[in-house]
Parts: structure tokens; C-alpha cells; sequence
């Protein structure tokens, strides 16, 4: 079995045909619920107009202006949960297909040749931004634009933060990643890879060695572990050590510990369906989704929780692992499970899950996966050089993203906790904004 042939092309986009069908649905309305719901202000009624109106190059524009990651958001986003939730055309039909649209319309000026951006005439400040994932490369492309020198400082061996690690290469594979990044590079953007800011000193390093301001969106890629001193438990990973694996082409390392066996998945998100999917990919015999909750209160959208069920992924919902059994040799051979009870809501507004004593009962398995979320790398401390909470969260303003630090910004997952792709987008957004605005008064 060769299980790389499993993990290589995302599904392909819809083709123009289609993409005019779909904008030609779309009511024009004056003032456009879908743009008011994108939080990136990627405004899709616009660009769905000048499909409309057939005037493509205009359409590709629109969104590149507005979001330097337009690409990646059509695929990646929940559009169902955002600008098409809100569309006018729902109360006639169904809602427009805005994200299939957008990707459209970003890889046709790809296959075009199309370009949005020229290199801007350079200033002489430059500004470092540390991360480069959506927060990072979108702040990095609007200060870009303003003619700043830009470096982008990359941990890993290439650019791109979760959506190049993090996600599946057959949702999101690095040919899109590359063409997507080539407007960064058209605007002048330097990104250097494997280049590590070592926390608060890295930071004042960086102000030390003539960078005028830093904006930081390192991500947040530390994964605490459900279950307390069971790090030695063989067979027993994290989603990132998971997914981050396959991403780096490790399908045999998996495979042999995955192919023919029975594995589990602890979350109910977007990343515990990656992982399901991915176990499948991989050739599991049987793959238990454990979730404490209800199928209605997984946060996962309702699409992927489907596509899992068409799998035959075993859902075990109202069960909460507390422990894991182990072999002689110190290799997972079992989840001990306790059953659960949906109480009052509780500070998520969903309903809390309560244990049901005595309800304890073993799950067989061979390995084990946790999604359960993620919190800053705790081998790096960013204070004092700027305030961060009790979580090890950056705190900033929020409309600015502007930290304890006038020269420090922030955004992305490292101030918000784990959030979606157009989010991050926005971040990067707002805070090259202040920083404009504030380096023109300096």
C-alpha cells in the first residue's frame, strides 16, 4: 500500500461555468449581509458583482486586495458558519457558493497569469514579523504595500503556520500554499525559515538590530496532554505530532503503527476530523471518535461531522476518557472510559458534561490521538518584553493589536487562543494598520 498516493492533491475547485452559475444567482444586494459577515473583509459582494458583470480581473482583484490569503480562506473556511449563513439568496433557494467562488476566481488568476501586485516603491524602516501564518503574512502583505521593508521569521523549514503544517495535505496541499505566497513575494517580502525568535529576548534583539517595530503571531503549537503523566505511554500522540508528521511525509512511520488497527480520536473539532480522516487514510481497521458531549454540540461543522459518518467512523459521544491502559512494554492497549451526562450550560454556553459514577468501561485500542486544543509553546516566554495572561496569551488592544509595547503588535492564534484562518487574517490586518499609523507619526 502506498500510502503517500492518499495524502497528495486537494479536491479540485469548481471550473468558470460553474463559478458565473453561482454569481449569477446572487441577488446584488445594496447592502450585503455576506460582506458584513466575513471577519477578514474580504467583501464577496463585490467580487461576486463583477463576476456578475464578467469582469473577472476585477472580481480576482477584490479579493487579493482585501485578503492576501483570499485563496486559502475559500478553501479552508466555514464559509456555511460565516458569509454564507448570511446570504439573501437562503430565503429564495440556498445560499450562494461563496467560498468555492472565491477559489475560483484566486486560481484563475493563477492559471492566467494574472497579477494583483508590483513590488511598492521601499522606505527605508523596516519591520520584522515574527510568524509566519496567516496573522504573520497578513500584516507582513499591508505593510508590504505601504512600501516597508518587510522580514518574515519562520520557525519551521517553510512559511505558512498551521495551514502549511497543521492541515491535511489533500484539504490543503503546499502547490496552493506556494502559488498563494507568490503575491508576498511580488511585493518584496523577505521569509526566513528556520529562524527562531527566542522569546522576550529575541524580541528586543530584533528592536536592538534596527527593526523599527515586530509584529508577533508565533501561533500557539504547545499541546498539553488530556491525561496527567501519560507523556511515556507508547502509541499515545497529540494531533500535531500527528498531523505535523504527515504533513512531513512520515506515512510509513504512521502507517505501521495505524494500518489494520484500532485507533481513537479524542475531540470533536475541525482537527479531530483531520485526524479521523487521516487515520482512515492510513488504513485503520476501526477509528472511535470519543467526544464528551453531544453530535450537536461538537464544534466541528456539521459537513465534516457528516463526511465522518460516510467513513464509518464509530462516534462514542457522552464519554470521557480518564485514563490509558498500557502493555508490559509500556504500549497503549486501552482508553478507561467514564460515561456522561449533559448538566446546566456552562461558560461556553453549551451543556456542561457530567461524569456518571461507576459508569467506567475499557476501550481497546491500539493508538491513540488527542485533539483536544492547543496553548502557547510554553518553552517560550514572550514577558517581560510584553504582557501576557495567565494562559501565556499576548494581550493587546483589540483594535489594534498593539501589546504592553508601543513597538510590539500582535495577533493571530497567540492572542486569541485557536481561531479560524479569516480571523487571523483580520488580525494581521488591524495591526499593520496601527502600525502605519503610528510609525507616521513617529
Amino acid at each position: 500500500m502506498s500510502y503517500a498516493e492518499h495524502f497528495q492533491d486537494m479536491e479540485k475547485g469548481i471550473g468558470l461555468a460553474h463559478a458565473i452559475a453561482e454569481a449569477d444567482r446572487c441577488l446584488l444586494c445594496y447592502d450585503a449581509p455576506c460582506s458584513k459577515a466575513c471577519p477578514a473583509e474580504t467583501d464577496p459582494a463585490t467580487f461576486i458583482r463583477k463576476l456578475h458583470l464578467r469582469n473577472l480581473t476585477g472580481a480576482i482583484r477584490t479579493i487579493k486586495e482585501n485578503n492576501i490569503l483570499g485563496g486559502a480562506c475559500g478553501v479552508l473556511c466555514p464559509t456555511s458558519q460565516l458569509c454564507e449563513k448570511e446570504c439573501s439568496a437562503t430565503g429564495i433557494s440556498r445560499p450562494i457558493e461563496i467560498g468555492r467562488i472565491q477559489r475560483f476566481l484566486v486560481e484563475y488568476g493563477w492559471q492566467t497569469g494574472f497579477k494583483v501586485f508590483a513590488k511598492p516603491e521601499a522606505r527605508r524602516e523596516k519591520i520584522a514579523v515574527v510568524g509566519s501564518g496567516p496573522a504573520g503574512l497578513s500584516c507582513a502583505a499591508e505593510l508590504a504595500k505601504a512600501g516597508y521593508r518587510i522580514t518574515v521569521f519562520a520557525e519551521r523549514g517553510e512559511p505558512g503556520g498551521m495551514i502549511r503544517f497543521g492541515v491535511p495535505a489533500y484539504r490543503f496541499d503546499k502547490k496552493f500554499l506556494k502559488n498563494e505566497l507568490q503575491d508576498l513575494d511580488d511585493l518584496g517580502v523577505e521569509v526566513r525559515c528556520k529562524a527562531k525568535i527566542e522569546g522576550s529576548t529575541g524580541l528586543e534583539k530584533l528592536l536592538a538590530d534596527g527593526y523599527k517595530a515586530v509584529f508577533l503571531s508565533p501561533g500557539v503549537w504547545g499541546t498539553p496532554r488530556l491525561i496527567p503523566n501519560t507523556e511515556n505511554v507508547q502509541g499515545v500522540v497529540t494531533y500535531t505530532e500527528f498531523l505535523v508528521g504527515l504533513r512531513e511525509e512520515r506515512f510509513e512511520e504512521f502507517g505501521k503503527q495505524i494500518t489494520g488497527k484500532t485507533v481513537a480520536v479524542i475531540g470533536g473539532g475541525s482537527v479531530a476530523m483531520d485526524c479521523i480522516e487521516s487515520a482512515s487514510k492510513l488504513g485503520a481497521k476501526d477509528v472511535y471518535l470519543i467526544y464528551r458531549r453531544s453530535f450537536a454540540q461538537m464544534p466541528a461543522q456539521e459537513e465534516e461531522r457528516l463526511e465522518a459518518l460516510r467513513l464509518g467512523i464509530h462516534f462514542l459521544l457522552l464519554n470521557q476518557p480518564v485514563d490509558y491502559l498500557s502493555d508490559s512494554k509500556g504500549k497503549v492497549k486501552g482508553v478507561k472510559l467514564v460515561r456522561t451526562r449533559l448538566g446546566d450550560p456552562d461558560a461556553s454556553g453549551r451543556r456542561k458534561p457530567l461524569e456518571i459514577k461507576g459508569s467506567e468501561w475499557i476501550l481497546e485500542v491500539d493508538f491513540v490521538i488527542e485533539a483536544i486544543g492547543q496553548g502557547p509553546d510554553e518553552s517560550v516566554n514572550w514577558s517581560p518584553a510584553v504582557e501576557v495572561d495567565k494562559k501565556g496569551l499576548i494581550v493587546v488592544d483589540p483594535k489594534t493589536g498593539r501589546t504592553s509595547n508601543g513597538k510590539i503588535f500582535a495577533g493571530g492564534d497567540i492572542v486569541r487562543g485557536p481561531a479560524l484562518v479569516v480571523e487571523a487574517v483580520q488580525d494581521g490586518k488591524l495591526a499593520a494598520r496601527a502600525l502605519i499609523k503610528a510609525l507616521s507619526k513617529a
